[in-house]
């Protein structure tokens, strides 16, 4: 297989400005993922304590195999919602290695709002059992929360995606052979009650676990009766009286043991192997935060990133001299192989028409699919409109839409409007979706938004004085709209995307996805290879 060289001097005064940049990016993400992993307020989790009680991410170490990776899905949801009082929503979620067996793990935080479920908390749940759903993975439900939160109930209770759909999940994933399993180690209240209700198998803590459906107030109010908490719901009573608890724990390092031996019992370990000897990259991974430009709109090389990600620099670039805006091929990544597709600037006809043939033709051969995002979008323009883009760029569209094989997105930098869908965004359900810390997404830039708005106004004409105010004003509000909501703190928030991640950390993270999607029995296809 061939081998990309790498042109970048890491010498150069560009390569430094480049460094500083993304350095200050890279560390402004650790401090804000420090900060939203630390849990809920110092009180809360002295609280916590007080009640003999592990923090959640405790938990999740003594559940996993020693000294194997955590991979962590959405830290910053609801980062700058809620005035900063909600960290990670209130809940982790993340694929963990228990006996050998790689599981989802959804684990309430107490420490955030006695663990209720915000919006962003149902959404971070339901993301978790479509991951788990799509990769044949079982659920290790770590349950400790209040139910809904109640001032937000339109926005928690009545729509498809809420929390009524997670328990449609649930029952569907255990349905189908994916077993769900369910610790519960404080409260668990109202629609809360139904992860272990629901679960195939149930855990209680002695003296700290309730399951019920209505908690002491509710049933105060309900039928006028009086009952403390563990009398309505405690461990011991569901456990010797209602069956609702298949196990009591009498504590909560007993409860994860006994969790890890039902995951022991459920077959054996799946081999996560890769079919090549894994080798490291021809370049230090670390070499990208030069790479990566300083300005936005400056571009960069994708193949100089690809040198710093994949197995040796080896890649089997697909029509490297044509369609040159994107650039495609097969590497491996940590020994799994792969095949990826990186922007080198807007698609063209030919390259859209390349990229499509390249994704029909993984798909027949089984060969998951990486989506490197660096996008303005798709050509306009007369000559690409007589040039036929509207229906080239529908062909890579539905290629990949259709295509059997894993899919994997990564947004580097731009990830604009139909550009975006044309490489896998959020939309056409990628196994699983990063962003870097310089990424943006949105329908287009600030920079053309506000001109096509400006345009507009101008076509309305009208005085000039009031025209010049309006234009002011317009491009003001255009920019300060975009330049918020592309933003790639504003779209994890809002579970747009699967984690913000580090440029360096990128190569280990996708060996981690190659490594779990290539345990997914393969799916039947019967598309051709259409040369387009």
């Amino acid at each position: 297989m061939a081998r990309l060289e790498t042109a970048v001097l890491t010498a150069s005064e560009i390569y430094a400005r480049n460094h500083q940049a993304q350095s200050a990016r890279v560390e402004t993400l650790r401090a804000r993922i420090a900060e939203a992993t630390s849990g809920g307020r110092p009180d809360m989790v002295e609280r916590h304590r007080k009640r003999g009680k592990l923090l959640v991410r405790e938990r999740i170490d003594l559940l996993a195999d020693p000294g194997t990776a955590f991979l962590e899905l959405s830290s910053l949801a609801a980062y700058g919602q809620y005035g900063g009082e909600v960290p990670g929503a209130g809940i982790v979620t993340g694929i963990g290695i228990v006996h050998g067996l790689p599981c989802m793990i959804i684990a309430n935080d107490a420490t955030v709002k006695g663990g209720s479920f915000y919006h962003e908390t149902v959404q971070k749940h339901i993301r978790a059992q479509e991951i788990a759903a799509e990769n044949r993975l079982p659920c290790l439900y770590l349950v400790d929360c209040g139910g809904a939160y109640l001032p937000e109930q339109d926005r928690v209770f009545p729509d498809a995606r809420h929390f009524g759909n997670s328990f449609y999940r649930q029952t569907n994933m255990s349905a189908s052979g994916l077993p769900q399993i369910s610790a519960v180690f404080g409260g668990c209240t109202a629609g809360g009650a139904y992860i272990p209700a629901l679960s195939d198998e149930v855990i209680m803590v002695r003296g700290n676990a309730r399951i019920h459906l209505g908690g002491p107030s509710i049933v105060k109010v309900a039928i006028n009766e009086v009952a403390d908490g563990e009398t309505l719901g405690g461990a011991e009573m569901h456990t010797r009286v209602s069956g609702v608890s298949d196990h009591l724990a009498e504590d909560e390092y007993h409860a994860l043991a006994l969790m890890r031996d039902i995951v022991a019992e459920l077959g054996p370990s799946r081999p996560m192997q890769p079919d090549a000897a894994p080798a490291p990259p021809a370049h230090d991974p670390s070499e990208l935060l030069g790479i990566i430009s300083a300005d936005r709109k400056q571009p960069y090389d994708m193949r100089e990133v690809l040198l710093r990600m994949i197995d040796a620099g080896e890649f089997r670039e697909f029509k490297p001299g044509w369609g040159e805006t994107l650039v495609c091929g097969t590497a491996r990544i940590h020994g799994y192989r792969v095949g990826i597709l990186a922007n080198n600037g807007a698609l063209m006809s030919d390259s859209s028409l390349k990229g499509a043939q390249f994704v029909s033709m993984c798909d027949q051969r089984n060969i998951p699919l990486l989506f490197l995002h660096n996008i303005a979008g798709f050509m306009v323009g007369t000559e690409a409109e007589r040039g036929g883009i509207a229906k080239n760029s529908a062909k890579p569209v539905y290629a990949m839409s259709v295509a059997k094989v894993p899919r994997l997105s990564v947004l580097l930098g731009g990830s604009y409007g139909a550009g975006n869908y044309g490489m896998c965004g959020r939309g056409f359900a990628p196994n699983f979706l990063f962003a870097w810390p310089t990424a943006e997404l949105a329908t287009m830039s600030a920079d053309i938004a506000s001109n096509v708005m400006l345009e507009l106004r101008r076509q309305k004409g009208g005085e000039p004085e009031r025209m010049e105010t309006d234009l002011a004003q317009i491009e003001a509000q255009v920019r300060a709209q975009y330049g918020e909501q592309s933003d790639p703190y504003y779209a994890t928030s809002r579970l747009w995307d699967d984690g913000l991640i580090e440029p360096g950390q990128t190569r280990d993270i996708l060996g981690l996805c190659l490594a779990i999607v290539s345990l997914v029995p393969e799916k039947g296809r019967h598309t051709p290879v259409f040369r387009m």
